[in-house]
């Protein structure tokens, strides 16, 4: 019976039981007379049998199989009687109901129940498969069986539609003055939709956001202020703030916080005093205002809770955090994504009305009908999703009522902006709301595609919460168990920040230049313009944003690293977003990948395949799970990206790359997308890079040989080319590595007069060779004899290339291999740079130039012009790359990342043989293992609450030591080269989401560190 009520309101329920000794008589009747019910037909349940609720298999001397595919009140089984039965398996917590009245010794049921489970699932898989594991694993393991089920709905509308190259239609480019925030409330976006704790279906067509009113604003906040690159000092910045406070990947839980002034939000102020400072200034933030002084805000907290995949609830807890009563207007608002007006075809604009009671209809295009129920709430509003052209353009509105009619209605009280005939394509319910100090009340509502009586509508939503809530928990201590309070806190919000940041993506190229039917042509500089070459890219799918408000759009390398964190709670997802980017409508037909819609053409490190590679070693290591269809799915493409990379990017066909943009933005001493005339930039990243990328492809192409034995010739090929690079990088006379200093530089390449200068600037550039790194254990040589033979061949005939390959043999006498771009002694060079205080370590991990520059910058001069590059540990001092990029200094967690993972791959190979000395010139000896986590300890104190109780990445601020503020915790773009504060984009979990990463390893790192203290002190007390 009880095992019948954890499953009530789930959309599949599969289980497996039959009695035992301790079980009570009642138990054993319940199931009992359940298999005997469905057996015969019983009258009594014909219901049960009629309805496609509940689907039975069933082998009749053996088994049977009940699988529930919507809502169903399970419990009313419980009143079933019949003949006892005996339980055989139970694993987590969901079973499999086998039922047999035959077998009455144990070991024959399990054998026969075994037998029968073979042949039902054979017959029936998609009916039969056993769900093992908690119940979010069960949800996500449905999403694989029926694709994208419980994805149906999500938190997939952005938080900047406006400012978008997808919505710039201007002659210039000039994307955030085309579409500005004020003209968002007016227009209707071609592209997509944005809101604040936005929530829709997989293709944003039916849409729901808050919109708040605090009686003081002149218009409501319903969607994220921020300013525009141009007027922000350090380019564009959110100025709210806002929390991702938890998310479980299928999205049956969500929650976010939303923190809204009493008094009027000081837009006028921001704008005007971040336009007075400069680029040596440090930003002027809304909490500078006085705005949340003494905590006189709203802390809006909105939760979805999923019923089943197409049911759910909205609770929206409002608190009034200040010292004084205080009011708010909520409006849950829904409406439609304009899909009508740019086909001229306005009759097939859909519209939702009031119906009885307290409920809204939609008829949402693709998905059917939707009934939404507000359980409480003042009057009902209506309008359209449509421009208000008579205020943006002083022409003819199509409607009477258009976009910004509640803002109308609610902020300055006209009536006459909502339609009065309850119909329209956008609709809310508005709730006035009195908080005393402390004080919390809710609004609730419900979207489900049935219609419900007033009494189920919401009855059992304080059960349900209760329910997810045990899951989300019990969910992510799966992923890291054990973890203690303190970091629960930062996994789980860095998690929650990965899932809140999906969002709907469409851009169709073709129609964005040559414009749409209904609408005006667009300017003719489109068609020789931005992202000209690319018309074959349409893209309409759910892609992970590395902040959805500051970059609302897809980064190639950004989301490689995405898909880290994510494979973690989803690897299907992360398999998904890996795929995507290669498939035929984004990759180019020459095998680039788009870079991001500002210019697609850019160049962004080749860190897919390690993506790919990471992504699912992580499912195996997690799940057992081996996906060599997805691994040969990309490898193909791969193929092609690589090939492009070869033949755009070697520009001197010598294995030594140029990159232009490369990911590492204005970290050099020019701005290296835009090299002065006749000069191009030899780089050691962007050859490191490619040797990376080769030696992973390597790697792809062994896994795959596992299945097809024709991989191993490919395997081959990408070794060879990896020993070029390494020639090219380490070359006595022409390669990159400077003796004397002991690092590796850039060269300045005279195209013309076919000179070289040496760039001796010591920044995370030089450091990339050390990525480049593989181990070849013996079992692997061994299972692949021909890709054996020819490395064995090429190192026999090639020796002036193959001086970095190290041998070593293990115990057994067995060879393994080490394939590295750094030598042993280069490697020891780099680290005793890379971990000195003095120039690379930090408090909170490796910066990105060396620290020496700030007492000491680097100049040079090139055909007359000065250049010069010095340490700046915060904020970007130069407009290179938009303004709020920096790399000059601070901390990013994607290459910090990845520098940790190659350090533990060479203690792989070296282990105790080779140790350093960390910090540098601290006499404390340790491997590269122990770096290694000495790196992921200092990355995760940056959110660890310090002994003056403030968390690093906020900085000095005092407001941050409380913990109403302290305990939500931000994941920046990157961080402070000396003091941890987090900078840039303020929710970019994206790639600094690889803290969930890092602490897992750590955590298992720290575990094992004390089970092997405790076998160590147990030994101690062993008399000899």
């Amino acid at each position: 019976a009880n095992m019948f009520s954890k499953f009530e309101g789930s959309p599949v329920a599969a289980f497996d039981a039959s009695p035992t000794d301790e079980d009570s008589e009642e138990s054993k009747d319940v199931v009992g007379d359940l298999w005997k019910s469905f057996r015969t037909g019983g009258a009594s349940h014909a219901n049960y049998r009629s309805t496609p609720a509940i689907q039975m298999s069933a082998n009749h001397s053996k088994g049977v199989m009940l699988r529930t595919t919507s809502t169903v009140d399970l419990k009313a089984l419980q009143k079933l009687h019949g003949p006892p039965i005996r339980r055989f398996s139970r694993r987590d917590s969901v079973s499999l109901l086998s039922l047999d009245t035959r077998a009455n010794d144990e070991a024959d049921l399990q054998v026969e129940t075994d037998e029968a489970l073979s042949e039902l699932m054979s017959e029936r898989k998609h009916e039969l498969e056993i769900l093992q594991g908690d119940s979010e694993r069960k949800r996500l393991q449905e999403n694989e069986l029926y694709p994208n089920v419980w994805h149906a709905w999500g938190p997939y509308l952005s938080e900047r539609q406006w400012g978008t190259v997808r919505e710039d239609y201007s002659e210039s480019g000039d994307a955030w003055r085309w579409l500005t925030h004020e003209q968002a409330r007016s227009k209707a976006y071609r592209w997509g939709e944005d809101g604040i704790a936005g929530w829709s279906d997989r293709r944003s067509l039916f849409c729901f956001s808050l919109a708040l009113w605090n009686y003081k604003d002149g218009f409501l906040k319903e969607r994220l202020f921020g300013l525009p690159n141009g007027d922000g000092n350090h380019g564009e910045d959110v100025k709210e703030y806002y929390y991702y406070s938890a998310a479980l990947p299928s999205h049956s839980y969500n929650k976010m916080i939303y923190r809204y002034p009493h008094n009027r939000y000081p837009y006028e102020k921001l704008v005007e005093e971040n336009k007075k400072r400069g680029l040596q200034d440090m930003e002027y933030e809304l909490v500078d205002t006085g705005i949340y002084h003494q905590n006189r805000f709203f802390d809006v907290a909105t939760e979805f809770v999923k019923v089943s995949a197409d049911d759910f609830f909205i609770n929206i807890a409002v608190t009034n955090q200040g010292p004084d009563r205080a009011s708010i207007v909520v409006l849950p608002q829904f409406w439609f994504r304009n899909t009508w007006a740019w086909d001229g075809k306005p009759e097939e604009r859909p519209e939702m009305k009031k119906v009885d009671g307290d409920c809204i209809m939609a008829p949402i295009p693709m998905y059917g009908d939707r009934h939404i129920y507000y359980e409480s709430g003042d009057e009902f509003l209506f309008t359209e999703n449509e421009t208000n052209n008579q205020k943006l353009y002083n022409a003819k509105n199509q409607s009477p009522y258009v976009k910004d009619g509640f803002h109308e209605y609610v902020c300055s009280n006209n009536k006459g902006a909502v339609n009065p005939a309850l119909v329209g394509s956008k609709a809310t319910r508005v709730h006035r709301l009195e908080l005393d100090p402390r004080e919390t009340k809710y609004v609730r509502v419900r979207v489900c595609p049935t219609k419900l009586e007033k009494p189920s509508q919401f009855g059992t939503f304080s059960e349900l919460l209760e329910l997810r809530l045990n899951e989300y928990d019990a969910f992510y201590e799966t992923i890291t168990p054990d973890l203690p309070d303190e970091q629960k806190i930062i996994q789980r919000q860095a998690f929650a920040g990965m899932l809140w940041s999906k969002q709907f993506y469409y851009f169709d190229i073709y129609r964005w230049i040559h414009g749409d039917p209904a609408m005006p042509k667009p300017p003719a500089s489109k068609e020789r313009g931005r992202n000209v070459g690319w018309e074959h890219m349409h893209c309409e799918e759910i892609i992970s944003m590395p902040d959805k408000w500051e970059y609302p759009w897809f980064a190639a390398w950004d989301l490689a690293f995405h898909c880290v964190p994510l494979a973690m709670v989803d690897p299907l997802f992360a398999k998904e977003q890996l795929l995507l980017l290669t498939r035929e409508w984004y990759m180019h037909p020459n095998g680039a990948l788009p870079a991001y819609e500002w210019n697609f053409n850019d160049v962004n490190p080749p860190v897919h395949a390690w993506a790919v590679h990471r992504t699912f070693k992580i499912e195996q290591k997690m799940n057992g799970k081996t996906d060599h269809l997805f691994l040969s799915r990309v490898f193909h493409k791969l193929l092609l990206n690589f090939t492009w990379w070869v033949n755009r990017k070697d520009g001197s066909n010598q294995n030594v790359f140029e990159g232009g943009f490369l990911g590492l933005d204005n970290i050099g001493v020019f701005d290296r997308s835009n090299l002065p005339e006749g000069v191009s930039m030899e780089q050691s990243d962007a050859t490191a890079w490619m040797a990376m990328y080769c030696l992973v492809m390597l790697q792809l192409a062994l896994e795959l040989a596992l299945h097809d034995k024709a991989y191993e010739d490919t395997a081959s090929k990408f070794f060879e080319h990896f020993m070029y690079i390494s020639k090219a990088l380490n070359h006595a006379d022409k390669g990159m590595w400077d003796d004397a200093d002991g690092f590796y530089y850039d060269a300045l390449r005279n195209t013309t007069e076919n000179k070289s200068t040496t760039i001796k600037v010591r920044s995370l550039v030089g450091l990339m060779p050390m990525l480049a790194v593989a181990v070849l254990e013996p079992d692997v040589l061994q299972r692949f004899p021909d890709f054996t033979r020819r490395l064995h061949w090429f190192v026999r005939n090639r020796p002036d290339i193959c001086k970095n390959i190290d041998f070593t043999y293990n115990e057994s006498g067995n060879e393994r291999i080490l394939l590295t771009l750094v030598p042993r002694q280069r490697l020891v060079c780099l680290l005793r740079r890379m971990l000195d205080p003095n120039e690379f370590l930090s408090e909170y991990g490796i910066r990105s130039l060396s620290k020496h520059y700030q007492k000491h910058p680097y100049e040079m001069t090139h055909n007359g012009e000065k250049y010069g590059i010095g340490y700046e540990p915060g904020e970007s001092r130069s407009y290179m790359f938009g303004g709020n990029s920096n790399w000059r200094g601070p901390i990013w967690y994607p290459i910090n990342f990845l520098l940790i993972e190659c350090l533990q791959k060479y203690d792989f190979y070296y282990g105790e043989s080779l140790m350093v000395e960390c910090p540098t010139h601290s006499g404390n000896q340790l491997n590269l293992w122990q770096v290694s986590l000495e790196l992921e300890k200092r990355m995760r104190n940056m959110f660890m609450v310090n002994k003056e109780g403030r968390r690093p990445c906020f900085g000095g601020n005092d407001t941050w030591k409380d913990p109403l503020w302290r305990d939500n915790i931000l994941f920046y773009e990157y961080f402070h080269g000396d003091n941890g504060a987090g900078i840039g984009a303020s929710h970019q979990t994206g790639w600094t989401g690889l803290i969930c990463k890092i602490m897992d390893q750590l955590h298992t790192a720290e575990e094992n560190n004390i089970i092997a203290a405790i076998v160590a002190a147990e030994q101690q007390l062993v008399p000899p």
